[in-house]
């Protein structure tokens, strides 16, 4: 096998460096780990750096994406073989801020989020987080997820709803008043 070409070296960089924040991201909201957000991130990057003659130019979002949710979906099944233990690594580090009492309540809502979108289901999570915390339009969304965009749409409607009851149990077990934020 050859080395790959100059002009497929810029294209990985240009890609990787294009895309990095937004990958990072997407697995964790899949469900991986934060202490394995960054090997899954470099497993997924070193698939592509394989795979780069099958990326369509312009396409790239949408097939990082796409192996994002193959990673992510191994490392759920890592992880519901070989749990953390207690004590092991924290779910999030505190926010640097000069108010530590914001930093404790933005960590719990993320220890919360985390929580919610761990319990949806793989492909209303997808559409949810792609969606309100991505903000991609519904046509993005379709596109990244490879269907129509009525199904995007649809699985969208029923994410919501996936996360408004689940956020409810959530509150409900940690003991927060319904209506508050955290």
């Amino acid at each position: 096998m050859s080395p790959p070409s100059s002009d497929t070296q810029q294209r990985f960089r240009e890609m990787f460096d294009a895309h990095y924040p937004f990958i990072w991201r997407q697995l964790r909201r899949l469900g991986v780990p934060d202490e394995g957000v960054d090997d899954a991130a470099q497993e997924l990057f070193m698939i592509a750096a394989r795979r780069m003659g099958d990326i369509r130019v312009g396409a790239e979002r949408a097939f990082l994406f796409g192996v994002a949710r193959r990673v992510a979906a191994d490392a759920r099944r890592s992880r519901a073989v070989r749990p953390v233990a207690a004590g092991g690594v924290p779910d999030e580090q505190a926010d640097a801020g000069p108010n530590p009492e914001q930093a404790l309540g933005n960590q719990r809502a993320r220890k919360i989020l985390g929580q919610v979108l761990d319990e949806m289901q793989d492909d209303t999570r997808e559409a949810f987080v792609l969606f309100e915390l991505e903000q991609l339009s519904k046509s993005e969304v379709a596109a990244v997820l490879g269907v129509p965009e009525g199904t995007a749409a649809s699985r969208l409607r029923r994410a919501r709803d996936e996360f408004m009851a689940i956020a409810q149990r959530t509150k409900a077990r940690l003991g927060i008043p319904l209506g508050t934020a955290s």
